[in-house]
């Protein structure tokens, strides 16, 4: 077994200059109770470029050096003491506790990777998969109601359309116009974004909005109270955002902690099921090689990819 690795560290917050490439990284050993992975697809998400910036230190502290990254998928190849849930050899999708941009690391909460499901495809769904389930979860959306979805077509967005969808929820979703094609075959009815998209809702939904999910920020928290009734009015218990940071202003909650560990790892369980019967999907973007860490995480940040961005060692 080597005991140097290929990894992506950084040692002070900043821009993707900071990231560095290093082949001699040490190789992480698993503690009791934890096992180690040989990665083979790391998902790059949102939360990697603002946890470099240092914007979100709240919910994810950092230690430096550190390692980017919180998904992945890969092989099961050292198990530490008291490990009998697992064996080397596994294949399984998940999170990590030591960074997921690198040849191995520590698997946090993991769940069996289904034959059948690609390396890209899997380490696409543990961050959407988890953070869609759980919004849906916290604003209580359920069958019979309709769901206002902004930034419907991004990564997180996509799978909550299809699992909203799913459940029985009709769902009207935001996004750009090159992209209602692509939710109207998820099953939402897509508007546009900008100026007069609270009309827009209401047109779409004329019976109403019952709940809001914001996938995407630029300000549509006022438009999401307008939506429920208005200021004073509104249930804020039933509208949730991933992406404005400041959500505590409006009295809205602002999800970005993961749930229960045995409640993610069966969700991730049902979710990865779902994606190799073909009944939940991510788009995926565009996979490159680890050492071009920089390049995907500057595409991420544009917002104009169309879909999950793969690494591989």
């Amino acid at each position: 077994m080597a005991t140097t690795m290929e990894a992506i560290v950084y040692e002070e917050f900043g821009g993707p200059e900071v990231l560095r490439h290093e082949t001699g990284a040490a190789v992480p050993e698993p503690g009791p109770g934890e096992v180690r992975v040989k990665v083979a697809a790391v998902g790059v998400n949102p939360v990697d470029w603002k946890r470099r910036y240092g914007w979100v230190e709240a919910f994810y502290p950092t230690t430096f050096p550190a390692v980017p990254g919180l998904e992945f998928a890969g092989t099961v190849d050292a198990l530490g003491e008291g490990v009998t849930d697992l064996a080397v050899g596994d294949e399984v999708l998940g999170w990590t506790k030591t960074g997921a941009y690198a040849e191995y690391a520590i698997a946090g909460t993991v769940a069996p990777k289904p034959r059948g499901l690609s390396w890209e495809a899997a380490a696409s769904l543990p961050v959407a998969g988890e953070t869609a389930q759980r919004v849906l979860d916290l604003i209580g959306v359920r069958a019979g109601e309709t769901l206002f979805l902004h930034g419907a077509a991004g990564v997180v967005g996509s799978v909550a359309v299809q699992l909203a969808v799913a459940a029985g929820i009709t769902v009207v979703g935001s996004a750009s116009e090159s992209n209602h094609a692509y939710l109207r075959e998820l099953g939402a009815i897509p508007v546009a974004y900008g100026e007069g998209l609270a009309e827009r809702v209401a047109a779409a939904a004329p019976g109403g909005v019952d709940a809001v999910f914001d996938a995407a920020g630029h300000g549509v928290l006022p438009v999401a109270i307008e939506l429920l009734g208005g200021e004073g009015t509104a249930d804020k218990g039933r509208i949730a955002t991933i992406a404005a940071t400041d959500a505590a202003e409006y009295g809205i909650t602002f999800s970005g902690v993961t749930g229960a560990p045995d409640a993610v790892r069966a969700a991730l369980t049902a979710q990865a099921r779902q994606a190799v019967e073909g009944t939940l999907a991510v788009r995926l973007a565009e996979t490159l090689p680890l050492k071009e860490a920089a390049r995907a995480q500057e595409l991420s940040e544009s917002g104009h990819v169309r879909g999950k961005l793969i690494l591989v060692p």
